[in-house]
């Protein structure tokens, strides 16, 4: 039986998922996008798993999709057989929403090449954390794509539109050292340290933090993108007000009153 395409470990509060398809730099194939669902499944119905760091096996962490699951072979509707279009569709798309709505903060561990759509889950998860000898490619306008898996959306939140203009067209390779200058990622592990254990550090600081709130805060910094700023008042209004019947929110105030270290449940 051939090895599982996603590795899942609990580690205590915080899940380890793992792409596992070393040999292809853990390109993504169908397979490994429907185990990679089954293992953010294990997370929403853990509710002991507080939050969630995805790091790749070997020395890649994603080099977006398998090219080899692709029909190039010469003949009849060559053009239909070839569109990138329904793998986009039913596979990385729930992908990225999968992830942007899961239920618990998360943290890519970015241990090597982070290609394509593999940049694109790096900048899906809340923060990143790269080794580092990793590197960010935006490879799509060498084979005559656009980027994908939200990578137009995620490079201009987080790059602004010169730099992610200059890392789309051309496609270079963007160290981690720069790609934490420009805002892509969070940090970068220092020489020599392990970007995992790094990103674990960072997702344990999460897990002991009020989860139902880091959610939310997900969320209302994302819309602040497009909101206006009454739009924007009126959400967080209504926000505080749902958090405000939380048991964390009340543990939170009780301690602060009490000096004493909170402890949240994450509920």
């Amino acid at each position: 039986m051939s090895e599982a395409t996603v590795l899942y470990e609990a580690r205590a509060s915080v899940a380890l998922i793992t792409l596992n398809r070393p040999q292809a730099l853990n390109s993504f194939t169908r397979q490994m996008h429907q185990d990679l669902w089954s293992a953010l499944d294990r997370i929403e119905s853990d509710k002991s798993i507080r939050a969630a760091v995805i790091t790749g096996a070997g020395r890649g962490f994603c080099a977006g999709a398998d090219l080899s699951e692709f029909d190039f072979e010469p003949g009849p509707d060559l053009v239909q057989r070839a569109d990138p279009g329904p793998v986009i569709d039913k596979a990385f798309i729930p992908t990225v929403r999968r992830l942007m709505d899961l239920r618990v903060p998360t943290v890519a561990a970015v241990n090597g090449v982070a290609a394509g759509a593999g940049a694109s889950l790096a900048m899906t998860c809340d923060l990143a954390v790269a080794a580092a000898g990793a590197s960010f490619i935006q490879a799509f306008s060498k084979i005559g794509l656009i980027p994908d898996a939200g990578g137009t959306w995620f490079l201009i939140k987080k790059l602004g539109l010169a730099r992610a203009m200059g890392a789309a067209m051309l496609g270079d390779k963007v160290s981690a050292a720069d790609a934490k200058d420009w805002g892509m990622i969070w940090d970068v592990a220092p020489q020599g340290e392990d970007c995992v254990a790094a990103a674990m550090k960072l997702a344990e600081r999460l897990a002991v933090l009020p989860t139902t709130a880091l959610v939310q805060t997900r969320r209302m910094l994302r819309a602040a993108a497009s909101n206006g700023l009454d739009q924007q008042l009126d959400l967080e209004r209504d926000t505080q007000s749902a958090l405000g019947k939380t048991h964390d929110y009340l543990e939170g105030v009780m301690a602060f009153r009490q000096k004493r270290p909170p402890q949240f449940t994450g509920e």
